[in-house]
């Protein structure tokens, strides 16, 4: 288990077996940045040839190793690009590309920007995450991991960067459980046994004296019959494995906003009768994203102390094909009453999700987000880094404003009013759950999910690009799942219970 530690001292007098500086570009070629004043001391005018002569520029991502041969206490130099900006968003990228370029050393010093408490916690988020390895499943385990990081900052002494320090540590431990849960095999993860994971969690979590208070509820399928829980019940028929539903809640003394989270749980996602082709099943265990880092959000914010009331609610279901799967043409009563056309099985998550939000409106929060992989759509639209966000307009923008504070790219997208036509098409019930109109498809899942959210403020994050990473890591981004939107949220909350 790695050790992380806060240190105001030298970077070029610091004994360990790696130190980390960074690198800027500028007009005037390749610079360090700030940090490594006395590592630039050090080397004095050998610094810009050697650096001209390894070719480094400076561009984010770039790495080059030197040994120091006893220019510095550590033996090894690890320069890292950081590109023009130095910012908490490329000093976070470039801690996790320094934690990658790191092997078999016991102790790491990183000195990269970190003179405010915002990059004291990109270098920390930064550098745990990317270094993060999903292992479970190897024959020869772990990659070794340093036993101790050492993070070096003018301003170690500080209160703000301490908090922001130990902060930073509790996000990137629930998103890199949020990433297990991502990584993890759907066979291995079914709804029973996702929320088992969540229902031991949450026991681990508030275990022992002075740990954080967080109720949890788990309704299995006959509760969800009896609730009259129709969308999951109708989503998760065509599984040998049954749909839950988690409910938690944390509620601090002396709370006085309430946050309502709900999050996706499709486990595995073949697309039920409407079946996707083979290659598009191959990540569909990344579709419980939403409900994952719901989960988490809500551990790392009880964790944290937070001053605000959390209630999340998590559907969890199996889209699968058998003879008992919902059908194109059924009709399926969501909590609560309403009915809906089903049209296309592949289209599963709204109607989960439609259960759900009906019982997140039932504890009258002031606000709901709501995190899926919920569209194809929105993938077309925005890459698959970037997540949409739509709903509430005060409600989006304040999304967008926790997104860019935790470091991850959100979008606004619109939800037109037309869509409240097309959602309302069915000649037989209440809502169609899907049209079959190629355009704007993300927006429509979006118009449709509204139905269900009372009239509260609300915000939809449709994670469906950036959940997982099918390529190689870069940044602070490894391969597989991201836990993307777990900064986010938390970074919310906070904001929320201040405002």
């Amino acid at each position: 288990m790695t050790t992380y530690t806060l240190r105001s001292a030298s970077p070029a007098k610091t004994k360990c077996d790696v130190v980390v500086v960074g690198v800027v570009q500028s007009a005037k070629g390749p610079e360090l940045a700030a940090g490594a004043e006395d590592v630039g001391k050090a080397y004095g005018r050998r610094l810009r040839p050697l650096l001209s002569t390894l070719g480094l520029t400076g561009k984010a991502g770039e790495t080059a190793k030197i040994p120091t041969s006893g220019a510095l206490a550590s033996p090894l130099l690890v320069l890292v690009g950081l590109g023009k900006a130095v910012d908490p968003v490329a000093v976070r990228r470039a801690a996790g590309v320094a934690a990658r370029a790191v092997s078999n050393a016991a102790s790491v010093a990183v000195a990269l920007p970190a003179g405010e408490p915002e990059l004291v916690r990109a270098v920390t988020e930064g550098h745990l995450l990317g270094g993060y390895t999903f292992t479970t499943y190897k024959k020869d385990g772990a990659k070794k991991a340093p036993g101790e990081v050492v993070v070096l900052s003018e301003i170690a002494r500080r209160k703000e960067a301490v908090t922001a320090f130990e902060e930073a540590q509790v996000v990137a431990r629930a998103v890199a459980v949020t990433r297990d849960w991502v990584n993890t095999p759907p066979g291995d993860l079914t709804p029973p046994a996702f929320a088992d994971a969540v229902l031991a969690a949450t026991k681990e979590l508030t275990k022992g004296r002075g740990a954080p208070k967080v109720s949890i509820t788990v309704h299995d399928e006959r509760a969800l019959a009896e609730l009259g829980c129709g969308g999951i019940l109708g989503v998760g028929a065509g599984s040998s494995a049954p749909p839950r539903l988690v409910e938690l809640t944390y509620a601090p003394k002396g709370a006085t906003k309430h946050l309502a989270l709900v999050g996706k749980g499709i486990t595995f996602d073949s697309g039920g009768l409407t079946i996707k082709p083979a290659a598009s099943m191959n990540e569909m265990k990344s579709d419980m994203a939403g409900a994952a880092a719901v989960v988490q959000a809500t551990y790392a914010i009880a964790t944290l102390g937070l001053p605000i009331k959390v209630s999340t609610f998590v559907p969890m279901a199996e889209n699968m094909v058998s003879g008992s799967a919902v059908r194109p043409g059924d009709v399926l009563t969501q909590y609560g009453g309403t009915t809906v056309e089903v049209l296309n099985t592949d289209a599963e998550g709204r109607l989960i999700l439609a259960d759900a939000l009906v019982r997140a409106t039932e504890q009258k929060p002031d606000v709901i987000v709501d995190v899926a992989t919920l569209t194809g759509h929105m993938v077309v639209a925005l890459g698959d880094r970037v997540a949409g966000v739509m709903g509430s307009a005060d409600v989006v923008d304040d999304v967008l404003a926790a997104a860019a504070t935790a470091g991850e790219e959100m979008w606004p997208m619109p939800i037109p009013e037309a869509m409240g036509e097309r959602i309302r098409s069915s000649k037989i019930a209440d809502l169609s759950q899907h049209d079959w109109i190629r355009w704007g498809g993300g927006l429509y899942a979006a118009a449709f999910l509204r139905e269900f959210t009372g009239g509260l403020p609300w915000a939809h994050v449709d994670i469906a690009g950036p959940s997982f990473n099918s390529g190689g890591p870069w940044g602070h981004t490894t391969a597989g799942g991201t836990g993307v939107a777990v900064g986010t949220l938390v970074d919310y909350a906070r904001a929320f219970a201040a405002s």
